[in-house]
Parts: structure tokens; C-alpha cells; sequence
């Protein structure tokens, strides 16, 4: 059973855009979750992210997401990225059973080389018909295509099953 009142972890994930493609990453064997799958950069919403920068308004920080978003794209990347929007959200109950609020951005790419953290094994710059070749994590695809509808169509930005 779970806990109405568990908290959640915040999780932020970005889809990077360069030259019409989107970068892809695989997950080390050793992750707890989805290990050896591939997916979109990303990671935790952290205290220390906000908590320590002057507030904008006299009780608020924004743009929060935005800066995780940032910090992790570097972190796992070593890329700078800007002309950040949103994909979409959802819910994952991690197999130790934390439930995860992740918030699906894109961002474009806008300096630097890739070069991968130790928890990430391999990348790859890819279209939505070469991204179907990748064990993608489910529902990282259905990102893929979302994304590539809205900017190459100005589809609507919304999940469709």
C-alpha cells in the first residue's frame, strides 16, 4: 500500500537539440534504475539548487527547473544549453518505492563537446526514425516524437498514449 502522505522526488530531464537531432545517452549496468537503457539526461531537484542564491521576489526563487536542468545537462554532458521549454510530466514509483515527479523539458544546445559522467556509457545525436535502433526507456520515444511534432509542425505539446 502506499503512503498518502510520502513526499516525492522532483526529477528534471532534458531532450537537447542540435542540428535537428536529439541526444540520447545509455544508463550504466549499475543503475538502480533502468539499467543499461537508453534515455535523455537529467536528475533530482535539489535544496541546495535554490536554497543558497538570492530569492527573486522577497519569498520565491524561480526558474528553479530551468537551473537543475542546467546543472545536470553539465554535469552528465559536459553541454551548455539554452532556449529551454517544456514536454510534459509524469509519475514513477521507483522499485525501492519513492515516487518520482519528473518534469520532461528540451533545451537547445548552445556550446561545448559531450563528454559522459561515469554513470552514463555512451550518447548518440539521433532523429525520431533513428532513435526506434535504441532500448529506450518507455515513453522516452513518445518524448522524441511529441518534441519533434511540436517544433517541426507546431503540433501541441501534449502526451498522447
Amino acid at each position: 500500500m502506499y503512503d498518502n502522505n510520502q513526499a516525492h522526488y522532483v526529477i528534471v530531464t532534458g531532450i537537447i537539440i542540435k542540428d535537428g537531432k536529439y541526444l540520447i545517452t545509455k544508463r550504466a549496468d549499475w543503475e538502480k534504475a533502468f539499467p543499461g537503457k537508453w534515455t535523455v539526461p537529467g536528475g533530482k531537484l535539489k535544496v541546495l539548487d535554490y536554497v543558497l542564491k538570492k530569492k527573486d521576489t522577497s519569498e520565491h526563487w524561480y526558474n528553479v527547473l530551468e537551473d537543475v536542468l542546467k546543472r545536470e545537462i553539465k554535469e552528465e554532458t559536459a553541454l551548455e544549453v539554452d532556449n529551454i521549454g517544456y514536454v510534459t510530466s509524469m509519475v514513477y514509483i521507483r522499485p525501492d518505492g519513492i515516487p518520482c515527479l519528473i518534469i520532461s523539458l528540451y533545451a537547445e544546445n548552445s556550446g561545448g563537446e559531450v563528454s559522459l559522467c561515469k554513470a552514463l556509457t555512451e550518447y548518440a545525436w539521433v532523429d525520431i526514425s533513428e532513435a526506434k535502433n535504441y532500448d529506450l526507456i518507455e515513453g522516452i520515444y513518445e518524448e522524441l516524437v511529441i518534441l519533434d511534432g511540436h517544433l517541426k509542425k507546431g503540433q501541441a505539446i501534449k502526451w498522447v498514449k
